[in-house]
């Protein structure tokens, strides 16, 4: 029980953001390195700024949460993308179209097809595991925030992931997880990408971590353990720092507070 109680705060809006209608325009598409598309949008102008969604989620959670707006009015150029395998973006089933950091080609493809060398990036959740990875890929990031994580994730053998993937992969492995899963489906979510993405979801290790050279800020909701101890991720990343909102894990992405400590965190020079 535990275990499902922490996939379902792990998933900030489920209910809503895979579902998506069949007459809904999948514009604008992007072909990504290996011909997966891959649905994006951009609001605002300014400096840019990538925003990387979670675990069974897609762009929408950005546009249902402050964030996003306070950006663009903040003067920002803030994009957005449905990750492989979620929301808009295609769904391919192959272990090789999620190998090899291929969520993260993506969207260092999407930015240069953007025509964006440099950019800030924002990830939560599932998310900021995959910024913390394109960190170490000497990807023009100038800042980063990573938010509703802790340091669990940096362990290739993190009990979670596998217990995720198992989930999803084999039915009825962990039946403490079927309602999370059956409430996957119904939310639209495919359980064989779902489970893919467990599979080869990376692990940014500590060593790796310690030579990032860019300021980062982890930002955790004053209710959220989910992902292990943030304070013990910011040892790992040199000059980080942490910044506690209101919130458990699925609703400190939404606060105002999250919004303006990511905008004026991402406003300093």
């Amino acid at each position: 029980m535990k275990a499902l109680l922490l996939l379902i705060s792990l998933l900030p809006g489920w209910a809503w953001a895979q579902t998506t209608l069949e007459s809904s325009s999948r514009e604008p598409l992007f072909t990504s390195f290996d011909g997966t598309r891959i649905h994006f949008d951009t609001l605002g102008r300014g400096r840019p700024v990538v925003l990387l969604h979670g675990f069974i989620a897609n762009s929408t959670s950005w546009k249902r949460a402050a964030v996003r707006q306070t950006l663009a009015d903040a003067g920002f150029k803030v994009v957005t993308l449905d990750l492989r395998g979620n929301g808009l973006s295609d769904r391919p089933h192959a272990a090789k179209a999620y190998k090899d950091n291929a969520e993260l080609r993506d969207v260092i493809d999407l930015m240069n097809h953007l025509g964006l060398t440099s950019y800030d990036v924002v990830g939560y959740s599932r998310g900021a595991i995959l910024a913390a990875q394109l960190l170490t890929m000497n990807a023009p990031v100038r800042r980063a925030v990573l938010g509703g994580v802790g340091a669990d994730f940096t362990d290739p053998n993190w009990e979670r992931r596998r217990y995720f993937q198992e989930a999803f992969s084999k039915p009825g492995s962990h039946p403490e997880l079927r309602p999370a899963v059956e409430n996957a489906k119904r939310a639209g979510a495919d359980t064989v990408v779902m489970a893919r993405l467990q599979e080869f979801q990376p692990a940014a290790s500590p060593a790796k971590l310690r030579k990032v050279n860019i300021p980062v800020l982890v930002i955790n909701g004053d209710r959220d353990t989910d992902n292990g101890d943030p304070r013990k991720l910011i040892e790992m990343i040199p000059g980080s720092r942490l910044v506690i909102v209101p919130g458990d894990h699925g609703r400190a992405m939404r606060t105002p507070e999250f919004a303006t400590t990511v905008v004026s965190f991402l406003n300093q020079q």
